[in-house]
């Protein structure tokens, strides 16, 4: 392999870094607090027919068909097209964005929700007795626990969504997979450009687990104990 050419392609490649990094993790906030209502409303029966819909149309068909409906769909709609939206709808960026938070919210709903049934029952009933409201409840209670049960599917989630960014570059956005693309198309060596590209995904992929369990030892750190 020329090293002068993989030294100029990994360059070039981190220079889409940045807007991979941008998409993902505003993707995590917006998806993170879309997911956060999905759940509340749940409390309720419509609530929780609608949110139960949400979560099978967006985890039942693939991000890459979600991504073209919105930046191809929605402009063929007129109305659309003359509403306030349209600026917004018209760029690749946002439509990309989206995507990826109307998608990763239906799952970190399902993360929140199977986290939050593991709570054991009795927690609520102790923090009853001793005279806790129900935001005391969930802020010293019910959310420390469900957060570090939902961690390591939450980990596995946002490694997804990371590896999920480099959809967008079917929609002419220039991440790391995009400017990959054209690299690719410039000098025909696929495998190099490819390979380069697959490396820092894997790196990143590789930081975020590395995050994550750092952060559930912090969290649990008498699990880690019990494991040795």
């Amino acid at each position: 392999m020329d090293g002068t050419f993989l030294i100029d392609i990994v360059t070039k490649l981190l220079s889409g870094l940045p807007l991979t990094l941008n998409l993902t993790i505003i993707g995590l906030i917006g998806g993170g607090c879309l997911a956060l209502i999905l759940n509340a409303i749940r409390t309720s029966p419509f609530g929780n027919s609608v949110a139960s819909a949400y979560v099978f149309l967006f985890r039942g068909t693939p991000l890459l068909i979600q991504i073209f409906v919105i930046y191809y769909g929605l402009s063929a709609v007129p109305f659309i097209r003359q509403s306030f939206l349209w600026p917004v709808l018209r760029e690749p960026y946002w439509c990309g964005l989206l995507a990826l938070i109307l998608n990763d919210a239906a799952y970190t709903s399902e993360i929140l929700r199977g986290a939050f049934r593991a709570v054991p029952h009795g927690s609520h009933e102790a923090a009853k007795v001793v005279g806790m409201t129900r935001w005391e409840t969930f802020r010293r209670i019910s959310f420390p626990i469900a957060l570090r049960q939902a961690l390591p599917a939450y980990s596995s989630e946002v490694v997804a969504l990371l590896k999920g960014t480099a959809l967008v570059s079917t929609i002419t956005l220039m991440d790391v997979t995009g400017i990959a693309s054209a690299a690719v198309r410039q000098t025909w060596r696929a495998i190099e450009v490819f390979l380069c590209a697959a490396l820092i995904y894997l790196a990143l992929s590789l930081l975020v687990t590395w995050l994550f369990a750092y952060v559930e030892k912090r969290l649990s750190p008498w699990q880690f104990r019990e494991a040795r």
